[in-house]
C-alpha cells in the first residue's frame, strides 16, 4: 500500500480547473476581457450578416419567382404588353395564360365602375366619395399594393382617430396577407412589411397641428379615409409635401388618395376642392379654393404655364355595391335616415348642407347644361348690388310655359355703379334686350344731394325698376319654382351650369336661427337675393307678354323717369 502511494506521481503547480465551473471574469486581466469582448462583437456581426444575406436572398428569390412569372405570360401572349385580362378574354387567350392565371386565387377583384375608374386614376389627386357602402374604403386600401413589388415603395394611410384607425387595420389584414403571403404587420409601429421591403404605414392624426411629425418623411402614396373629417384642409395640404421618392419608378406615380361621404365638418373644403364647378370622372387642373386661380408652374420655369398637376373626382352610389345591394336590407337603413343624411349617404348628395333652406333643390334636376335660347323667349335682369360685398346680376328666359331659364349671371366685388353699368351692357350686346329688369329697391335710397345707385346706372344707359323686398314671399316663391310642375312634371326653374355663385347660394344658404322661415341673412345671399327679385316681378308670371313682343323694340332706353327709368 505504501509502495503504490510512492510510486504515485506528485501533482505540481496550479490544480486544473473544473470547465464546467463558472468562470471567473474578474480575475482576468483588462486586455483578455477586451479580447473577450472583441470576439463576441466578431459573433454577433456574423450573425447579422448572415440573417441580411438570407433577407437579401429572400427578396432576389422572390424578384426573379415575379420575373419568371411575367417573362411566362409574356411569352404566352406573344411578346404583347397587355396587363388586363378580363374573364371573357380568358377563353381567347393561349393556354399557357389562362393555366397560368388559375394558378393564382383572385383576392381583390373592383367593382364594375366608380371602384375600376377610382383604381385605375392616373391623376396626382384623386377623391373617392359619395354615398356609403359603395366600397370606397376597401379601394382605398387596395390602390397601394400596386406597387409593393418595388422595395423603394413607401406608402401612409391614415384615419382622424385610433378606433378608425384600429377598423381600417382589421380590414387591411383581410387582403394584405392573401395578396402578399410573405407580409407581416409589426404592432409596435402600426406598419406593413412586404417581402420586396415595401411598406404602409398605418397612424391616425386627430389633431392638425400634429401633422409636423411627418417633417423629413417622405412617401410616394398618400392616403386618407375619410377626409371631411377634418375641418380645415391643412393636413392634406402639408402632406402633399412629403410626397416624394428618388426611385425612377415610383416618380412617375406619387399619387394622393382619399374617401369621403358628403358632410361632415371638413365638408365644405373638400367640396370646394373637388365637386363645385367640375365634371365628375373628368381630370382638372388643381386650383386654389379662395381664389380660384390654378396651380401653374412661374415663368421662369422649362414648363411655364403648365398646371402643376391634376385632379379628378370619382362619385360612389350604392348600387356599385353589388354584396350591399344583394338583400336590400342596407339600402332600407338608409332610406329610414332623416332627409338630409339620407341625400348624403345613400344619394351621395354634396349638395344638401345641415338646416339648408332648400333642401329640395339638386343639380340632377334643376341644373342643366347651356344652350342656345329662342330669340322669342323674353328676357329678365334682376340684379342685387354691392361695393364692398359682391354685386350680382341675374339675367333669365321665360319659356311658353311659363318656366324660367336662368343663363347669365355677373358677380364681382368693388366696382361702382358706373362700371357694373358697363359690364352689363357689354354682356347684352348680342342678347335681345331685356323685356322686363329688377334692381334693389334700397339702390334708389339717397343720402345726400347726389344722384343714388339707381340713377346713376340709368344715366349710364340702364334701366331699371325697383325690387319687392318682401323676403317671405320671395322665399317661397323660390320654393314654388323648384317644385314640380303637375302637369309636365318638370320643376318651373332651370339654371345653366355656368351660373356656378346661385347654384352654390341654392345648395347651401341656410336657413335663420331666429326666423325658420327666412334665410340666414350673414351668409353669403347676393345671388339668393338676386334671384328673389327676379322671381317676384310681374312679367315672372305673365305668359301673355309673348303677345306684346312685337311691340318692344331692341333699343337701349333713355331715363325718362327717376323711378322706373322708362
Amino acid at each position: 500500500m505504501d509502495d503504490q502511494q510512492e510510486s504515485l506521481p506528485k501533482k505540481r503547480g496550479r490544480p486544473k480547473k473544473d470547465p464546467n465551473a463558472p468562470k471567473a471574469i474578474y480575475n482576468l486581466s483588462r486586455a483578455e476581457r477586451a479580447r473577450r469582448a472583441a470576439q463576441k462583437q466578431v459573433r454577433q456581426a456574423k450573425k447579422r450578416a448572415a440573417k441580411a444575406s438570407k433577407v437579401a436572398e429572400d427578396k432576389r428569390r422572390y424578384a426573379r419567382k415575379v420575373e419568371q412569372s411575367q417573362s411566362r405570360v409574356e411569352k404566352a401572349l406573344g411578346g404583347t404588353q397587355t396587363t388586363l385580362i378580363d374573364e371573357g378574354d380568358l377563353q381567347n387567350v393561349p393556354a399557357a395564360v389562362s393555366d397560368l392565371v388559375e394558378e393564382y386565387e383572385v383576392v381583390f377583384k373592383p367593382n364594375p365602375g366608380p371602384q375600376e375608374q377610382f383604381l385605375s386614376a392616373g391623376e396626382r389627386d384623386v377623391l373617392y366619395g359619395g354615398a356609403a357602402g359603395g366600397g370606397k374604403s376597401f379601394a382605398l386600401l387596395a390602390d397601394p399594393l400596386r406597387y409593393c413589388h418595388n422595395p423603394n415603395h413607401r406608402g401612409l394611410l391614415l384615419r382622424r382617430t385610433l378606433d378608425e384607425l384600429t377598423e381600417l387595420i382589421d380590414k387591411s389584414r383581410q387582403l394584405y396577407t392573401k395578396a402578399f403571403p410573405g407580409a407581416k404587420f409589426r404592432e409596435s409601429k402600426s406598419t406593413w412589411h412586404f417581402p420586396s421591403g415595401a411598406t404602409i404605414w398605418f397612424t391616425y392624426l386627430d389633431k392638425d397641428k400634429d401633422v409636423t411629425r411627418f417633417q423629413g418623411q417622405a412617401f410616394n402614396w398618400i392616403g386618407i379615409d375619410e377626409i371631411t373629417q377634418y375641418p380645415t384642409p391643412y393636413v392634406w395640404d402639408y402632406l402633399r409635401s412629403r410626397l416624394r421618392t428618388t426611385d425612377s419608378e415610383l416618380q412617375q406615380h406619387l399619387y394622393m388618395r382619399c374617401t369621403a361621404n358628403p358632410g361632415g365638418v371638413g365638408g365644405w373644403w373638400v367640396k370646394k376642392t373637388y365637386i363645385d364647378g367640375v365634371e365628375p370622372n373628368k381630370p382638372f387642373a388643381a386650383f386654389d379654393i379662395e381664389t380660384k386661380k390654378e396651380f401653374m408652374y412661374p415663368p421662369v420655369h422649362e414648363k411655364a404655364g403648365q398646371p402643376l398637376f391634376y385632379r379628378k373626382f370619382v362619385p360612389a352610389r350604392l348600387t356599385d355595391n353589388p354584396f350591399l345591394m344583394e338583400d336590400g336590407q342596407y339600402e332600407a337603413m338608409l332610406l329610414s335616415l332623416p332627409e338630409v343624411e339620407r341625400k348624403r349617404l345613400l344619394d351621395g348628395d354634396w349638395d344638401v348642407a345641415e338646416g339648408a333652406a332648400f333642401p329640395e333643390f339638386s343639380r340632377v334636376r334643376h341644373v342643366v347644361e347651356p344652350f342656345e335660347l329662342p330669340t322669342n323667349w323674353p328676357r329678365i335682369r334682376a340684379a342685387d348690388y354691392g361695393y364692398a360685398s359682391p354685386s350680382c346680376v341675374l339675367w333669365g328666359a321665360i319659356d311658353w310655359d311659363n318656366n324660367i331659364w336662368v343663363y347669365r349671371e355677373l358677380y364681382a366685388k368693388h366696382l361702382t355703379a358706373e362700371q357694373l353699368a358697363d359690364k352689363i351692357l357689354e354682356a347684352e350686346q348680342l342678347d335681345p334686350a331685356p323685356h322686363y329688369t329688377v334692381l334693389d329697391s334700397s339702390c334708389w335710397n339717397k343720402t345726400g344731394f347726389g344722384p343714388s345707385i339707381a340713377e346713376t346706372m340709368m344715366r349710364a344707359g340702364v334701366r331699371w325698376t325697383p325690387s319687392d323686398r318682401n323676403r317671405l314671399q320671395g322665399k317661397m316663391e323660390i320654393h314654388r319654382r323648384l317644385a314640380n310642375d303637375p302637369y309636365t312634371e318638370e320643376p318651373r326653374l332651370r339654371i345653366f351650369s355656368n351660373c356656378q355663385n346661385i347654384v352654390k347660394q341654392l345648395t347651401g344658404i341656410p336657413l335663420s336661427k331666429t326666423n325658420s322661415e327666412d334665410v340666414d341673412t350673414k351668409a353669403e345671399d347676393h345671388a339668393y337675393d338676386a334671384l328673389r327679385y327676379m322671381l317676384m316681378t310681374r312679367m315672372s308670371g305673365y305668359v301673355s307678354i309673348h303677345k306684346q313682343l312685337g311691340a318692344i323694340k331692341h333699343q337701349v332706353h333713355q331715363v325718362q323717369d327717376e323711378v322706373f327709368g322708362y
